[in-house]
């Protein structure tokens, strides 16, 4: 289809190109920007007038089971998501080529959002025998990771490592010791004590990501932190970088944004992993992302059945859906961060790409037409009945957020254009 986005600001993290212009769209590439090919005629027009034309959004931390995948795919599309990188615990677990090979079959049957799984680094994800992982990624993985179930026996994660290393391929790893960790559900400190919470010391993740950067050290893998969450943990992603060591790593929007002392009410929807920890950290986590040391902004998004949501905080299950609203809380962000906007959306586009070892996330001539059209100056009020995901749990609703999208372009396809 030739479509054609007309009188937007177009703005390009890559090239740092930002400009009101027109960009054609043919064949599923982006083949003019400024003015149209001779003998132009288009099928679909686009007005963008005060609106911004962005990449479509790199999310390199989504959650889906199989019977999801239709309202998560629907989802990413509503949130201006056009590539995402699925994580290997999925029902069942990405450990093998042909589970692989359905989902990724199944995620390009709906002409959508572009899906690159991370395969699973052990077995069932259970930390004891290495998966497969030249016939996993030969079946389309991008990288390898454990999800939330960290590698216990370090011999085994540093076999896995030098595995990965000697193909070249990228791990993915949430650092979090399990033993320090012991089962709490909240950040370890005066909150949790107040509310009779189980803690999770700071501890827990700076041990872990201090053996995770070692061992990438020594093995010279391609090391991807995700979620870091801790003051500390940014300091020793940022002293690896420093020091030659190849890492990457992410932050989940979430925490850019809420604390510890904003569970105070026991609303299980801020029940999250790893958890909302001290405004000392948030501030650290900010710094991380202006800096660069922090490499992309992640939705880490975990839709969950309502009941599993509504028990106890302790007893419920942590996480947050996050596809729809990752946009409009990083332009938040980068307004309370006195962020650039070009800045800021880099790190949900091109940086998130670039660590991820993807091709996207950028506007030119001959790329792929992954494009998200959005109006910055206008709000939405988000609801559950508003959110397409099957998930509902956001700690975010009640809020009015900036940053609505209009119409999402993925490889040349009307993935989703809002009602007029």
């Amino acid at each position: 289809m030739k479509i054609a986005i007309r009188k937007g600001r177009v703005i390009d993290p890559a090239s740092k190109f930002d400009a009101v212009a027109d960009v054609f769209v043919a064949a599923g590439k982006i083949v003019a920007i400024g003015e149209p090919p001779s003998d132009w005629a288009s099928k679909k027009e686009i007005n963008a007038d005060g609106c911004i034309v962005a990449p479509g959004l790199v999310d390199l931390a989504v959650h889906v089971k199989r019977g999801t995948l239709t309202t998560e795919i629907a989802a990413a599309s509503a949130g201006g998501v056009t590539s995402m990188v699925c994580s290997p615990d999925t029902d069942p677990v990405l450990d093998e080529p042909g589970l692989v090979d359905m989902l990724r079959l199944r995620a390009q049957s709906f002409h959508s959002t572009h899906l690159y799984p991370l395969g699973a680094l052990t077995k069932a994800l259970a930390g004891v025998q290495l998966a497969e992982l030249s016939k996993l990624a030969l079946a389309g993985c991008i990288g390898f990771a454990q999800a939330d179930r960290p590698i216990v026996d370090t011999q085994v994660l540093l076999r896995a490592m030098q595995y990965a290393a000697t193909f070249d391929f990228s791990v993915w790893l949430q650092p979090e010791d399990v033993h320090l960790a012991n089962n709490g559900v909240a950040h370890e400190g005066e909150v949790a004590s107040r509310l009779g919470l189980a803690g999770i010391p700071s501890s827990a993740e700076i041990i872990a990501l201090s053996t995770h950067l070692e061992l990438a050290r020594v093995t010279g893998v391609r090391l991807h932190v995700c979620r870091v969450s801790t003051a500390e943990g940014v300091g020793l992603i940022r002293a690896a970088k420093l020091g030659g060591v190849k890492v990457t790593a992410d932050v989940a929007i979430n925490h850019l944004h809420l604390i510890d002392l904003d569970i105070g009410h026991f609303d299980s929807n801020y029940r999250l992993s790893p958890p909302l920890r001290t405004s000392r950290d948030r501030d650290a986590l900010r710094a991380g992302v202006i800096d660069g040391t922090i490499d992309a902004i992640v939705s880490d998004h975990t839709p969950r059945p309502e009941d599993a949501k509504q028990l106890p905080f302790g007893e419920a299950a942590p996480g947050a859906t996050g596809l729809e609203t990752l946009l409009s809380l990083t332009l938040r962000f980068a307004e309370s961060a006195k962020l650039s906007l070009t800045e800021a959306l880099g790190r949900i586009t091109h940086h998130a790409a670039n660590a991820a070892g993807l091709r996207a996330g950028h506007i030119a001539v001959d790329a792929v037409a992954d494009l998200c059209v959005f109006d910055p100056g206008a709000y939405r009020l988000i609801t559950k009945a508003g959110l397409k995901s099957a998930g509902k749990n956001s700690p975010f609703l009640g809020y009015e957020l900036p940053g609505v999208v209009r119409a999402t372009i993925t490889a040349g396809h009307i993935a989703f254009e809002a009602a007029a």
